[in-house]
């Protein structure tokens, strides 16, 4: 199972991201279907797969690698042309994603366990995320909105910079706390203060100083208290899972069987 993904994801980088041209794309782009680059262009991808498994028995992988690599950028070119560049490229990804892991699925059933989804574990570390993102800037936002200062002046900045900043910090040292890595804290202060260091050179008094060092304290501080909030709880929660109720059987498969078991919280596939 391992191998065939490993296999599918490396063709998928090849073909789209390694063995590309931009001509064929455009051409592609500029005619759709239309277009008999629409249908050359996926035989890269179907020959690389070819390669890599040699073995004829794969012949539905290479189907779906040549008609997920046909369709799929005619979707993208729909939705940059309907949304932004940034949605088509997600979602054509995440298309192919599932395409993947339909044929790892289909060749190599496994059980799916889709209560670890909704863990005690997994909804901590989701509660961590939204206090390290959300709530975390709309309180430095209120905290430091009582200092205006003419040299931090917005207008001549990217939008939303200096929140995205602050939120990758954030996210930066609860990785590092996580993994038990606090010298890495140290490390990442200091990288940051090398960037700050234009801006502090040309202040005019120490008001900014002040104010740089206040928001980059306030940042760090939530986020190592919420890294130790997480640690703290994650090691003294007791593991909960919902009550098991009835479960329904049923077998489905073509060639092979499978027993599906459904129970609340606890879907189960097993092969037999």
């Amino acid at each position: 199972m391992i191998t065939l993904l490993i296999y599918l994801i490396i063709v998928h980088i090849l073909g789209d991201f390694v063995f590309v041209s931009s001509s064929w794309q455009e051409k592609r782009k500029e005619g759709g279907f239309r277009s008999g680059y629409a249908f050359l262009y996926p035989l890269i991808h179907t020959a690389l797969i070819f390669l890599f498994i040699r073995d004829i028995r794969y012949w539905p992988v290479f189907l779906a690698v040549y008609l997920s690599h046909v369709f799929f950028p005619i979707v993208r070119r729909f939705l940059e042309t309907r949304l932004n560049p940034r949605w088509g490229f997600g979602i054509e990804q995440l298309l192919h994603g599932g395409v993947i892991g339909w044929m790892i699925f289909w060749y190599h059933p496994a059980p799916i366990d889709l209560s670890l989804l909704f863990s005690t574990k997994t909804m901590l570390l989701f509660l961590a995320i939204l206090l390290l993102s959300t709530v975390s800037r709309e309180v430095m936002k209120l905290w430091m909105s009582k200092w205006t200062l003419e040299e931090d002046d917005q207008s001549h900045s990217l939008k939303h910079a200096g929140a995205t900043i602050g939120v990758l910090e954030r996210l930066f040292v609860f990785g590092f706390i996580i993994l038990n890595q606090w010298q890495a804290i140290g490390l990442l202060i200091a990288a940051k203060s090398v960037f700050r260091f234009g801006d502090l050179s040309r202040a005019k008094d120490r008001k900014l100083t002040e104010y740089i060092l206040i928001g980059t304290m306030m940042s760090f501080g939530l986020a190592i208290l919420v890294g130790i909030g997480y640690q703290y709880v994650l090691s003294h929660t007791i593991p909960v899972s919902l009550p098991e109720i009835e479960c329904i059987r049923t077998e489905s498969g073509s060639g092979r069987k499978y027993l599906l078991i459904a129970c609340f919280g606890k879907p189960h596939l097993h092969s037999q």
